[in-house]
Parts: C-alpha cells; structure tokens; sequence
C-alpha cells in the first residue's frame, strides 16, 4: 500500500473516531506532565481503560510527583489503584520507580528511550507513549491494538510490536507519530476488535486487506 494511501486510510479512521472517547493515558496526557503519563502507563499495563482512568485519577488527587508518591505506604497505593490488573506488583514498581527518579534524575522523567527503557517496570511501549504524550517527542508506541490494525490493513507484514514500530517509522510522517496511537487505539477498542470486528460499519473497508479476519460485523 501506496504512502498517500495509507495518510487517506489514517484520516477516515481518525474522523471516524474523533466522537469516541479517548485512551485513558491520553485523557490523563493532557496534563502535560511527562511523571503522570509515565504512572497512567504502568496502570494501564492488562487493565480496562474505564478502570485505569478511574484508577488514575484517584491516585493523582493524593500523590502526583514522585516526592508525594513516595509518602505513601505501599497498603495506602494498592488501596487507591485497586483494581487495575496486578495491582500488588505494580503498587511496589510505582514507589521503586519514584525513588529512583529522585536519586537519579531529581524527581523528573528522563526524556530519551534509552534512560526510559532503564527504569524497572518500563518496556519499550510505555516509554515510546512517555516521549510522544509525555513529551512531545515524536515516538510511535505499538500495543496489540497498533500491532494488530496494522497488519490487518496490510501497511505491514510483520511478527511483533517491535517489528511493527520500525516498520510503521519507515511509512508514516514523523509528524502523524504521536497520534497514531491514540488513533489507532480508539479504532481497536470500538470497531475494529481482535475478533468479530465491526465490518459492515468500518468507513476503511474498502482500503483493508483483512488480514486475520474470520467472522465479522
């Protein structure tokens, strides 16, 4: 697929999901705070969006720095993010990850992959959404859904997130980076599901390969 089709394909999927609502860690992004988005992402990690919002937002009315983070007791964190998926585990990342902010970067998110990709806890993904919603710094981030919608269009050929995210750097403007995956996501979440996605309503229909689609809507 031709670049200029594959910007044609990005617009009518972005216009098609401008009345969604959008991702939690980009609702949470709008803060402009890289240490917020940073902590949204960990939330976010095998959890429902309505979940880490919800999750977030409490958090954040009781410790929204790293200093503030570090006052509370590991029992208090659980209880305040609780749902989300492994929140045990997660509640402990969360205070070892603020502590070492302060001791090495004095209490601020480093803004470059490589340091990103050195905190306990930080994979590839959410360091990528940390420099493009946290920072501005031009970034995709490839979850299941951008991995997914990817291939199924037949922008990519590829076997993982990582493969997806060098390929996807090769075919789409540096300028569209950041909202592809907020884009994307939204796309992935109301019509364009793993299984029995929403066919018959998709205004792309007739730009994707299907790649992977069984039964659908």
């Amino acid at each position: 697929m031709s670049v200029n089709k594959i910007l044609k394909t990005l617009r009518l999927i972005e216009a098609q999901v401008k009345d969604y609502i959008i991702p939690s860690v980009t609702r949470v992004s709008k803060s402009k705070d890289p240490y917020r988005v940073l902590i949204s992402c960990l939330l976010s990690l095998r959890t429902k969006d309505k979940t880490t919002i919800n999750a977030s937002q409490r958090l954040f009315k009781v410790a929204d720095s790293p200093e503030s983070m570090l006052k509370l007791t590991v029992g208090k964190l659980r209880r305040l993010i609780y749902p989300v998926g492994f929140y045990r585990n997660k509640s402990k990342v969360i205070l070892s990850l603020s502590r070492r902010l302060i001791e090495e970067y004095s209490g601020k998110v480093p803004g470059s992959l490589h340091a990103l990709l050195g905190l306990n806890g930080v994979g590839r993904k959410t360091a990528n959404l940390v420099l493009g919603l946290g920072f501005g710094i031009p970034a995709i981030c490839v979850d299941t859904h951008v991995h997914r919608i990817s291939n199924r269009l037949g922008w990519v050929s590829t076997n993982n997130p990582e493969e997806t995210e060098l390929a996807l750097q090769k075919i789409i403007p540096r300028g569209k980076w950041i909202k592809l995956n907020t884009i994307l996501v939204s796309f992935g979440q109301n019509l364009c599901f793993p299984v029995s996605p929403f066919c018959s309503r998709c205004d792309v229909y007739g730009f994707c390969k299907r790649r992977g689609v069984g039964k659908s809507r």
